[in-house]
């Protein structure tokens, strides 16, 4: 009896590992922007001021009418369902598509440091900001002079 060392490579697992090199973008293997279920998720830039914090989603070719923006105690979900119908009809066929879109992101923000009744968002040419400000307790003082008494 001689023993043989294995990869644990079963042979019927080289086709998927094939499907899965060739099927990914060549130069984009580390790609975030696609949840297990291949659908695309928006970047997200985070960003903090003394003031607030700054979101920023990129939504290209959405509408302001496609987001749903939900707070619920400190956690924050931005959603957005968006469905396509269009249907063709010519000389003897009629050719109908569909398109269906949704996303969902969730952010917990940081407890007793957002003031969430001044949270505002605006959509502007592809990109959804949110501007969520800081309670006045926990902002940043700027220096003073302490007077020698």
């Amino acid at each position: 009896m001689s023993l043989i060392k294995r990869n644990g490579l079963r042979p019927e697992t080289f086709p998927a590992l094939f499907d899965d090199f060739f099927g990914r973008e060549l130069f984009n293997w580390g790609n975030n922007n696609y949840s297990s279920t291949s659908t695309t998720v928006p970047s997200v830039n985070i960003r903090e001021t003394n003031d607030h914090f700054e979101v920023e989603v990129a939504a290209p070719g959405m509408q302001k009418s496609d987001f749903q923006i939900r707070l619920d105690g400190n956690t924050l979900t931005l959603s957005s369902q968006r469905q396509n119908r269009e249907k063709k009809s010519e000389e003897g066929y009629t050719r109908q598509e569909f398109s269906y879109q949704s996303f969902q992101r969730t952010f917990l923000l940081p407890k007793d440091v957002v003031n969430d009744d001044g949270i505002v968002a605006r959509y502007d040419n592809g990109l959804l900001m949110l501007t969520i400000p800081k309670k006045e307790e926990v902002k940043q003082k700027p220096p003073r002079m302490i007077e020698i008494g």
